[in-house]
């Protein structure tokens, strides 16, 4: 790549999506030493990236790309392709002339989503179940100020979940608090909370919400310096490098001590973020049965009526 004449004024490009796993010797002055980091865009981005998939497109006048674009905040270049091309797909199965707002939102829920399986044969009880389960996400979210608002509720099973609760951020974000991690935490324990409030028991809907809330929560200590008790350190471990053996090199770098304080902290936020959701659902039990009974009717509800059911005021959309 270098130190040869007849290569002079060639430019070599290249792109990765893991740049941590280069070989140092290809970041070498003289070769790959430009390095352009390309974050995901922004909202004047998404706009000029939907104007230029959607100019093959026949749009109704009614759609407004800015507002599309305010509403998929952490979407992709490709997102947003797939989000234009699903709309125009949809479209044209209704035997429609123009892609009008009701396309993209229907789009805009299968890229967010997953696409619907309503093939997939559920009991009654299963159904119920993931009502309450849905029902408490939601209104937790709703109830806590640092949570984004609910966007969408469902019970129809998309992708390999029986139901999805989707939030959806005002604005680009780029850092989180530590009030809006334990929000967030406390969100995604709503629907475990829902199912012990209302039948005492526990179901496997749950794993994949324990993950992320313990991958949360185990940042916040090992990463973020969020733990009083852990203080502002870093507990991470030394993956070592990968050309050299990365297995044989991997150590902790902190003691077994501190793995057992580590755990402890985690556990501890875990369960406060636990008892919190489960208080606000017991203050709010009424509710809780509106949003599951409007589930169970309707099968998927929007942001709105999580509200109404609460009695709060339903903010003015964004202009």
């Amino acid at each position: 790549m270098d130190g040869f004449s007849p290569n002079e004024g060639v430019i070599v490009v290249a792109a990765t999506n893991r740049p941590d796993v280069l070989d140092p010797a290809l970041l070498r002055p003289g070769r790959f030493d430009r390095h352009v980091v390309v974050p995901t865009p922004d909202i004047n981005g998404r706009e000029k990236i939907l104007a230029s998939h959607a100019e093959n497109v026949e749009l109704s006048k009614d759609i407004d790309l800015r507002s599309i674009a305010r509403g998929t905040p952490g979407f992709t270049g490709a997102d947003l392709a797939n989000l234009v091309n699903e709309a125009a797909l949809w479209a044209a199965r209704n035997n429609k002339k123009e892609v009008e707002s009701q396309d993209f939102e229907y789009a805009k829920d299968k890229v967010l989503m997953g696409s619907e399986r309503r093939t997939l044969l559920i009991t009654e009880e299963e159904k119920k179940t993931t009502a309450y389960h849905e029902a408490g996400h939601a209104l937790v979210a709703a109830t806590i100020e640092e949570v984004d608002p609910v966007h969408k509720v469902t019970i129809i099973p998309r992708g390999r979940a029986l139901g999805v609760t989707q939030l959806l951020p005002e604005e680009d974000r780029h850092s989180y608090n530590e009030k809006t991690l334990l929000g967030q935490i406390a969100m995604i324990m709503g629907g475990r909370a829902a199912e012990d409030l209302i039948f005492s028991r526990f179901t496997t809907g749950a794993s994949d919400d324990l993950k992320k809330a313990t991958d949360i929560a185990r940042k916040m200590v090992c990463q973020w310096g969020m733990s009083n008790e852990m203080g502002p350190v870093s507990y991470t471990e030394n993956p070592g490098q990968v050309f050299l053996g990365r297995d044989l090199q991997r150590h902790k770098g902190f003691s077994n001590e501190s793995t057992k304080m580590i755990d402890k902290e985690v556990r501890r936020i875990l369960g406060e973020a636990y008892q919190r959701a489960k208080q606000i659902l017991t203050d709010n039990k009424e509710a809780l049965e509106k949003v599951t009974l409007k589930l169970l009717e309707q099968e998927t509800i929007d942001g709105e009526t999580v509200l109404q059911c609460l009695n709060k005021p339903v903010p003015e959309p964004v202009k």
